[in-house]
C-alpha cells in the first residue's frame, strides 16, 4: 500500500524509525517513485561511501564546467549566479533536487553562514565569492563548497588560498587521532584558522552526511555536527555498528570581520 504524505510526515517517520531503518527511494512497478523504510546490513557500509564519493566527483565537476563557463564573473547578481549553476547541474548532471537553497554568497555575504539571510548582493570587481552546493545525485547528497577571488585584492587571494591549507592541516589531525570528538575537531579548524592569520567564521566545521534526504532530517542532524556541543568521538559507528560519515566545512574570516571565504567536502579517514 501506497501513502501520500507531507515532508513533514517524512521528517517524524524518520525520527520513529531511526537509527533501526533506513529510508530508501524505490521506484514501484507502477511508475511511481516512493520511499521504503529498510534495515540495512553493516555490509552497506562501503557501498554507501562508494555513493558519497561518486556523488561528490560529480558535484566537483560541475563545479569545474561553472568555472570553465566565467558564472561568477564581477557585476553578476547573486540570484543571477543561482540560476546558471541550477539550469547548468539540470542540464548536464539531471540533477533536479538540491538539499539546500542558498549556494552563493559574495562580498559581505560570505560573512553568512549556511541558512542565514542576507541582502542580494552583486558581485564587485576585486569581490571574494564562496559557492555552496547540494546538488542530488540520486539517491545521494553532495556538499562541496569553493571561494573565488574575483579581481586582484592580494588578501582576498591569500585567503582563497588558504582555505584549502587549513582544510588539509584538520584533516591531517583527524587522520591522526582515532578517539577525535566533534568538540575537539572544531577547536583544531579555530587554531589553524588563527596559524594562517584569519578568525574562524562557522558555528560548525562540518556535520554527517548520508543518503538523500539526511542532511534535512531532524534524525541527521542530532549530535551529527562537528561543533564545540559535540562530545561524541566521530568515529564511533552508528546504532548499527556502521561508520559514520562526515562532510568538514572551513569557513574562514579576514581579521577586520569584512569578507569571508569558504570550502567543504567529505572528511575522509585517508
Amino acid at each position: 500500500m501506497r501513502y501520500r504524505v507531507s515532508p513533514e510526515d517524512v521528517w517524524a517517520a524518520d525520527v520513529h524509525h531511526v537509527p533501526r531503518y533506513e529510508r530508501s527511494r524505490v521506484h514501484l512497478a507502477s511508475g511511481v517513485e516512493a520511499f521504503v523504510y529498510l534495515q540495512p546490513g553493516r555490509q552497506d557500509a562501503a557501498r554507501t561511501l562508494e555513493g558519497l564519493i561518486a556523488a561528490e566527483q560529480r558535484a566537483l565537476s560541475l563545479l569545474d564546467i561553472i568555472e570553465s563557463r566565467g558564472i561568477v564573473a564581477p557585476g553578476r547578481s547573486e540570484l543571477e549566479i543561482e540560476r546558471d549553476i541550477f539550469s547548468i547541474a539540470s542540464a548536464q548532471f539531471g540533477v533536479t533536487a538540491h538539499w539546500h537553497d542558498r549556494v552563493v554568497r559574495a562580498g559581505p555575504n560570505t560573512l553568512c553562514v549556511a541558512g542565514e539571510s542576507a541582502p542580494e548582493q552583486i558581485v564587485g570587481k576585486d569581490d571574494i565569492v564562496f559557492l555552496d552546493l547540494g546538488p542530488v545525485f540520486g539517491d545521494w547528497e553532495a556538499d562541496v563548497g569553493r571561494s573565488y577571488a574575483v579581481g586582484s585584492d592580494p588578501e582576498k587571494i591569500r585567503l582563497v588560498a588558504d582555505l584549502d591549507i587549513v582544510f588539509d592541516a584538520v584533516r591531517a589531525r583527524y587522520i591522526a587521532d582515532d578517539a577525535i570528538t566533534g568538540a575537539r575537531l572544531y577547536a583544531i579548524a579555530v587554531e589553524e584558522a588563527e596559524r594562517r592569520g584569519w578568525r574562524f567564521g562557522g558555528r560548525i566545521a562540518g556535520h554527517l552526511v548520508g543518503k538523500f534526504p539526511y542532511a534535512r532530517s531532524p534524525a541527521g542532524r542530532d549530535g551529527g555536527r562537528i561543533s564545540p556541543a559535540n562530545a561524541q568521538r566521530m568515529r564511533d559507528p552508528d546504532a548499527l555498528g556502521r561508520p559514520r560519515n562526515w562532510i568538514l566545512e572551513i569557513h574562514l574570516v579576514s581579521p577586520n570581520g569584512n569578507f569571508g571565504g569558504f570550502c567543504e567536502r567529505l572528511l575522509l579517514p585517508s
